[in-house]
C-alpha cells in the first residue's frame, strides 16, 4: 500500500512533469499531422478519385468488420513510424530526405488510412474494442484542440494561411498586368 507521501509524490510527477510533455509532444504530432494533411489533402483527393479507388471501396464494402480492422492497421502500423523517423533524419542534417520521408508517408496514409476509415467507419464501430479506442480517441483529441497553446498555433497559422493567399492574389495580379503589357 502506497503511502500518503508516495501517492503525492506520484501525483506530483505525473500532473507537473509528464503532463506538459506529453501534451508538447502530443500537440507536435498532431500539428505536423494538420499541417501535412492541409498541404497534400487536394492531392489526396485527386488520387482518391481514381477509378481503382471505387474498385478498392465495392472489395472493402463486402469485407467483414475484422478483416476490414486488419486492412485499415496494416498501412498505419507500416506508415506512423514513418514520422519520426524522418523527424531523425532531419534532425541529423539530412533535412531533405526527411522531408520526403514524411511527405511519402502522409500521402500513402491520407489517400489510404484515411479513405478506408471514412468508407468502412461504421463497420469498424461495431467492433467494441474500436468504438472504446475511438471514443476515446475523439475526446483526446477534442480536449487537446481546446488547449490554449493549440487554439494560439491555429490562430497563427490562419494568419499565415491569409497572408499566403494575399500574396497569391498580389501575385497573379502583377502576372496578370506584366502580361498584358508584354
Amino acid at each position: 500500500m502506497l503511502r500518503s507521501s508516495e501517492r503525492s509524490e506520484k501525483h506530483w510527477v505525473r500532473h507537473w512533469v509528464l503532463r506538459p510533455v506529453v501534451t508538447t509532444v502530443a500537440v507536435l504530432y498532431f500539428l505536423i499531422d494538420a499541417v501535412v494533411f492541409g498541404v497534400i489533402r487536394p492531392f489526396a483527393a485527386w488520387v482518391g478519385s481514381w477509378p481503382v479507388f471505387a474498385r478498392v471501396a465495392r472489395w472493402v464494402a463486402g469485407l467483414g468488420p475484422y478483416p476490414t480492422l486488419v486492412l485499415f492497421l496494416v498501412p498505419l502500423v507500416v506508415l506512423e513510424p514513418a514520422k519520426p523517423l524522418g523527424l531523425y533524419l532531419m534532425g541529423t542534417g539530412h533535412a531533405l530526405e526527411g522531408v520526403v520521408v514524411i511527405g511519402t508517408a502522409e500521402v500513402l496514409k491520407i489517400t489510404l488510412v484515411e479513405r478506408l476509415f471514412h468508407m468502412s467507419r461504421d463497420k469498424l464501430l461495431t467492433i467494441p474494442a474500436f468504438a472504446w479506442g475511438y471514443v476515446r480517441v475523439v475526446r483526446w483529441l477534442d480536449w487537446l484542440k481546446a488547449l490554449p497553446a493549440w487554439q494560439a498555433v491555429l490562430r497563427a497559422w490562419r494568419r499565415v494561411a491569409e497572408a499566403a493567399r494575399s500574396l497569391t492574389r498580389a501575385v497573379r495580379g502583377w502576372a496578370w498586368r506584366f502580361a498584358k503589357k508584354g
